[in-house]
This record gives structure tokens, sequence and C-alpha cells, in this order.
């Protein structure tokens, strides 16, 4: 998992993501979608198949959409969580696209 570059940006976001002030409901929500993105981009790297491996990872950009539309919603898209939100889904579509 020390090379898996989409990973290790998906557990950097999730470290900012935690700190982003935000009222409950929308804060556990956050938590939720954000602890998703890395622990399925990390099970579908251990996955054999290229299509058990796409289907994780497509769960995972779902999870960061989700994360991108609880940004929105609290106006939160100027922020260093978001940014790195972005390039972690960015990674992850391409990783799709590849496989």
């Amino acid at each position: 998992m020390k090379n898996f570059r989409t990973y290790l940006i998906s557990v950097a976001f999730y470290k900012e993501a935690i700190a982003v002030p935000l009222a409950n409901p929308l804060k556990d929500q956050l938590k939720r979608a954000a602890l998703s993105v890395p622990l399925n981009l990390a099970e579908g790297y251990g996955r054999i198949s290229k299509t058990d491996q796409k289907r994780f990872y497509k769960i995972a950009l779902g999870s960061a959409r989700e994360c991108q539309a609880l940004f929105h919603l609290a106006e939160l898209e100027n922020t260093t969580a978001f940014k790195l939100l972005d390039h972690t889904a960015a990674s992850i579509y391409k990783l799709i696209q590849k496989g």
C-alpha cells in the first residue's frame, strides 16, 4: 500500500476531513463517507480480478462524490480538505478508466 498513490492521497483527505468544522448530522455523514474512500480503495487493491478492483474503485468514487456534495452543502469548497478530495476523486477516476 506504500506505493498506492491514490490510497495515500485518500488517507490524507480523510485526516483533513475529520477536522472540518461541521454541525451534526453533516459531520457524521462526512466521517463515514470520507472513511469509505480509502477503505474501498484498499479492498479493491487487494482484489486479483480487474472486475473486482474496478467495482471497489467505483464505490470509492461514489463515496468521494458524496463528500463533495457535503462540502458543497456546507459551502466549504475553498478548503485544503476539498482540494485533497478533488485530487482523490480525479485519481480514482483515472484508476477506473485504466482498468
